[in-house]
């Protein structure tokens, strides 16, 4: 059995996060065939850590420390997240034949981000570097979508396993009355706000809609702000929600999986030219910038 024990680093396990969620999903499948064990950090001094050490871009860092302090005592190393795919410093620098997974990393991005020329032209290049890395690590990876299969090469595309997300996650429906209009998922973040419709929410509002966010607070007195909540509560909510809006940031976030588990329809901009593999039907298409169409249309749908 020692030999299927695993000690792992993960920089969050929770229920209320989509990298939390991911971590738990990807340990729920392995569990079956291996054992684990978390590796912690000693927070020692936790006002000081959670402002410096918990921030997302140094703390994988802290995490790929204590995988070699494991590794030297000669224990089975895994790396959870946070594992986005242009990082390529985490492939590089984790210990021999550490089990990895799943990579995260989106493609979709707006002009308007203000690190849009950055996400254009160096993310490509950071994954052609974690790719080479990989290669040669011999790493078999998985990854969380297919987000990212058109910058991959063939090799690696032939050896690795995409979707993860949608080919283990608990798709049972839940059949409840829908008492709530929109539910919103909506986040302060660079590339989350300049993709969110700010404009086609307030039509919404001004058609009579009720609005409900989760997340960040947007001031709006006609708006029902229910702040960061955690896992049962969104489920509670998204069981009495018609419909939601989604980004094509990540068209298949943990967020929309449950609203799809929850027989939420989707709304997509029209204008974002994305593809929808999975659960077409659950997809609906506006355009949230023709208010004529929209109150043709969509109104009188709904």
């Amino acid at each position: 059995m020692k030999k299927n024990r695993f000690y792992y680093w993960s920089c969050d396990c929770s229920k209320n996060s989509g990298e939390g969620q991911l971590a738990l999903l990807f340990l729920k499948k392995l569990s079956k065939n291996y054992q684990f064990k978390q590796i912690r950090f000693k927070n020692n001094n936790i006002s000081i850590t959670k402002k410096i050490l918990n921030y997302k871009y140094l703390i994988p860092f802290i995490g790929i420390l204590y995988c070699w302090k494991y590794y030297f005592n000669n224990k089975n190393i895994a790396y959870i997240n946070y594992l986005p795919f242009w990082n390529f410093l985490i492939f590089l620098l984790l210990p021999p034949k550490t089990l990895i997974g799943p990579i995260t990393g989106g493609a979709h991005f707006k002009r308007t981000n203000n690190f849009y020329l950055i996400r254009k032209y160096f993310f490509p290049l950071f994954y052609k570097i974690s790719e080479i890395i990989v290669n040669y690590r011999n790493y078999n990876l998985v990854f969380s979508t297919d987000l990212l299969k058109k910058y991959l090469g063939k090799k690696i595309i032939k050896k690795s396993e995409f979707n993860f997300v949608i080919k283990n996650f608990d798709f049972k429906k839940k059949k409840t009355k829908k008492s709530i209009d929109f539910l919103i998922y909506y986040r302060v973040h660079e590339n989350k706000t300049s993709l969110f419709p700010f404009y086609f929410i307030n039509d919404l509002i001004n058609s009579g809609f009720k609005i409900n966010i989760i997340g960040d607070k947007i001031k709006n007195k006609k708006i029902v702000n229910h702040g960061f909540i955690n896992h049962s509560k969104l489920s509670r909510l998204q069981a009495k929600t018609k419909y939601t809006i989604s980004s094509s940031e990540n068209l298949y976030s943990f967020f929309t999986l449950e609203c799809l588990k929850n027989n939420v329809k989707i709304l997509i901009n029209s204008s974002d030219k994305v593809n929808i593999p999975f659960f077409k039907k659950n997809f609906l298409r506006i355009n949230f910038k023709n208010i004529k169409k929209f109150n043709n249309v969509v109104i009188n749908k709904i």
